[in-house]
């Protein structure tokens, strides 16, 4: 059987033709959108769970085709690109599961981005925190230096695919102790014959060495001859990656952490749980990811974002202490993510009991699912949490976890009796104070265990004052939020959407990817912003770092993510090391000039359209 398949964006709605060289009896069509879907005409809907859905066809005769067209249930939801077209297709025939032809997915191919103007300073990502050049070059194939200390870096060059940073015959590189400087910084100082290079320890010898390298491949063979001094802005320097949307494999991780410390990116922020799966494998809960692990159909979570007929994975204990064990040869630490209260569909598909059963009105979230969040005036709820919480946190050595709390439905137990009942022992109102309490109590709890709590920007809230506990919170619809968690005594991860989430697709034009709704982030947008806005001065010590984040929500194969991250990676981060803030939008574009064939020989896919 062949079956054929194509759709397009017509205005704010998406024109679907189905055909099949047999006959069809009653094909039900199954898909994804970016956000819950409904009929406008061609068939009937017949199940929906967030932004999947199923239509009933008519009969498909063989050489005819089905017209469908759809519409996103929220009338602000226009699709902007082909991001936004049905995502993981397929068909269902008496009970027969049947693939559509994938649509073109991920950013397609262009030619080469627009030549980029010159830069006159110097060709590095994260620039220095000051160069002066003494004139000459230096010739540096390679370097030959202590073989244990500038070891990671010879590592990571080897990975990439990059000629060998040592080299007997490379330029010499001496190694001197200072214990003055702070941990990751850095003198280099390079003159005609040689390196000198100055740290206090292996922190600041790894930034060093990432410099040499980074402008060997810059300059080629010919390094200009001066005097680097470097420190970082930020000491928490951070990417994220949502792997529960999208199954990213292990190898790939390691690939984006070798990227991330090729710029001196230095905290990998794991988001491995969230409606759709729940993806550590974990001992206190195993239905929790044996349950969830994959997605689609006949499966507890259905093709929610192009899951299709069968997607996902987990990850062990083993992949875990593979990749930690990477990241601390580059310096990174990892900062594991569950998600609670709400962005909890998936463990409320499996786990019984943590719902209030008498709420007549369930919630339902900003994506459509039904009973997401968790209800913490259920015993079952801390059952399962309180054990989660330390089993997590135990399985990485950085010392934080991050407890979710973002985006809980306008109407969370509202009409739930028990968290009525919660409410009014506790002395509390409404949702925000419920949820303040519930992290509150998280919180502490994990205190006690000598772990410090972190969340996104929503934690704060609630009359009782939030989470409270020295949480670290992560500020991402703007800044304004995380202005007033600084000023309520938290430490703060700046990583506005409108500059910072590189899902967002790069422009305005329908055949661009990704997705909108903080706007479209062009490459100058990521160093377009200040970490400590104008007016807030006063918070400055609290804001402890940037962050870049990339959700997956349309992301459909791991190589999908490459072009999204690069070059706009660059500008991340520059923003989290650069202390003078010093290169604006001409300058990174210029600086991306020289980085695209970089990105080219690590083979890392780069956005080419503009």
């Amino acid at each position: 059987m062949t079956l054929t398949f194509s759709a397009r964006i017509e205005g704010r709605e998406i024109a679907c033709e189905i055909g099949s060289d047999e006959n069809l009896a009653a094909p039900v069509f199954c898909f994804s959108l970016m956000a819950a879907p409904r009929v406008v005409s061609g068939g009937t809907m017949v199940r929906r769970v967030a932004g999947y859905g199923e239509v009933q066809l008519p009969d498909l005769n063989a050489g005819e085709v089905a017209h469908v067209r759809l519409a996103h249930e929220n009338p602000d939801y226009a699709p902007r690109n082909r991001a936004w077209l049905p995502l993981g297709a397929y068909l269902r025939v008496r009970n027969k599961t049947m693939p559509l032809p994938p649509l073109a997915l991920g950013i397609g191919p262009a030619d080469d981005a627009p030549e980029s103007p010159p830069f006159d300073g110097l060709r590095l990502i994260p620039q220095p925190t000051g160069w002066r050049p003494s004139g000459g070059t230096l010739t540096a194939i390679g370097f030959a230096g202590d073989r244990k200390a500038l070891g990671p870096v010879a590592r990571l060059a080897a990975r990439l695919g990059l000629p060998p940073f040592l080299t007997a015959s490379g330029a010499p590189v001496a190694i001197e102790t200072d214990p003055s400087l702070p941990a990751e910084a850095y003198v280099l100082i390079l003159e005609a014959t040689s390196i000198t290079l100055r740290a206090a320890g292996p922190a600041g010898i790894f930034a060093a060495g990432i410099t040499l390298l980074n402008l060997r491949e810059t300059y080629g063979e010919k390094l200009p001859c001066g005097t680097i001094t470097d420190a970082p802005r930020f000491g928490y320097r951070g990417q994220h990656l949502d792997c529960a949307r999208h199954f990213f494999q292990i190898a790939t991780i390691r690939r984006l952490l070798d990227v991330m410390a090729l710029f001196k990116l230095n905290r990998f922020h794991w988001h491995f749980a969230d409606d759709e799966a729940f993806r550590l494998q974990v001992d206190c809960a195993p239905d929790l990811w044996r349950l969830t692990a994959f997605r689609g159909e006949g499966l507890p979570v259905p093709g929610v974002f192009g899951g299709g007929i069968r997607a996902g994975g987990s990850y062990s204990r083993a992949d875990v202490a593979a990749l930690i064990a990477h990241a601390i040869d580059l310096h990174i630490e990892i900062l594991p993510e569950i998600e609670v209260p709400a962005h909890s569909y998936c463990i409320n598909a499996v786990i019984p009991g943590l719902t209030d059963q008498s709420d007549p009105l369930p919630e339902v979230s900003i994506q459509g699912y039904p009973r997401n969040i968790l209800n913490p005036a259920k015993p079952e709820t801390w059952a399962l949490l309180e054990p989660l919480t330390t089993e997590v946190a135990s399985l990485f050595p950085i010392g934080i976890l991050h407890l979710g709390c973002d985006e809980l439905p306008p109407a969370a137990w509202d009409q739930s009796p028990a968290a009525s009942a919660l409410k009014s022992r506790e002395g509390l109102q409404g949702r925000d104070d419920l949820q303040g309490w519930t992290m509150a109590r998280l919180a502490g709890r994990l205190t006690a265990q000598g772990i410090r709590p972190a969340a996104w920007e929503e934690a704060a809230k609630g009359a009782q004052g939030g989470i409270g506990h020295n949480a670290l919170l992560f500020s991402w619809t703007g800044q304004g939020p995380g202005v007033a968690a600084a000023r309520m005594g938290h430490d703060v991860v700046m990583c506005p959407a409108q500059h910072t989430y590189l899902d967002m697709a790069h422009t305005a034009d329908p055949d661009d990817w990704g997705a909108a709704w903080a706007g479209f982030i062009a490459l100058e947008d990521t160093v377009s912003w200040k970490p400590i806005p104008k007016g807030a001065e006063d918070i400055a010590q609290r804001v402890v770092g940037v962050q870049g984040c990339f959700w997956g929500e349309f992301t459909t194969e791991d190589a999908q993510m490459e072009p999204m991250l690069a070059p706009r990676i660059l500008g991340l981060a520059n923003k989290a090391w650069d202390v003078n803030d010093s290169v604006d939008g001409v300058g990174l574009r210029a600086l991306a000039g020289h980085y695209a064939p970089v990105f080219d020989r690590i083979g890392w896919a780069r956005y080419r359209m503009a």
